[in-house]
């Protein structure tokens, strides 16, 4: 790819990614495809796998609102305030763990395993190698068979503090 040719995706996805906060930020968005739309009415072209990514890396999460309903937040508070934000979505979005040998499969409440995946992923664990979250579904790899299953009493003991 030509010097040029970079800069100017880097530009595009800068742009994109302003769009995307200030949507968030002016509108209650609760699903990618909505984002998405919101965006191509704008005059951006995006997949879903790009607006993926721009979730992931502007640590938009899923938040529920005063009336019950899920939409798009920017997380942008301290680190104090995030680690208590963080262990709160991990306990209201979390439903059950298994292992997997070195794999720890977590179900969540449905349109909530992104915002827990970036709960678990924020809190660091020398154990975790890597996570992918879907719907309500986290895959997240360990080190080792072992380190998965010291994991547990870690997650377990934070959900129920």
């Amino acid at each position: 790819m030509a010097k040029e040719d970079k800069k100017s995706n880097i530009a595009v996805k800068k742009n994109r990614q302003r769009k995307i906060i200030e949507l968030i930020e002016n509108m209650d968005i609760e699903t990618q495809e909505e984002l998405s739309d919101l965006l191509s009415e704008r005059g951006f072209e995006v997949t879903q796998a790009t607006i993926s990514r721009d979730i992931r890396e502007l640590k938009i999460l899923k938040v529920t609102d005063d009336a019950g309903k899920q939409k798009y937040a920017i997380v942008a508070q301290s680190e104090n305030h995030l680690g208590a934000k963080y262990m709160r979505v991990l306990k209201e979005g979390f439903l059950s763990v298994t292992q997997a040998q070195n794999i720890l499969v977590i179900k969540t409440v449905p349109g909530m395993a992104m915002a827990v995946a970036a709960a678990i992923d924020a809190m660091k664990f020398k154990e975790i190698a890597g996570s992918i979250a879907g719907d309500d579904t986290i895959m997240v790899a360990v080190v080792s068979t072992k380190e998965a299953g010291e994991l547990i009493p870690k997650i377990s003991e934070i959900i129920e503090s």
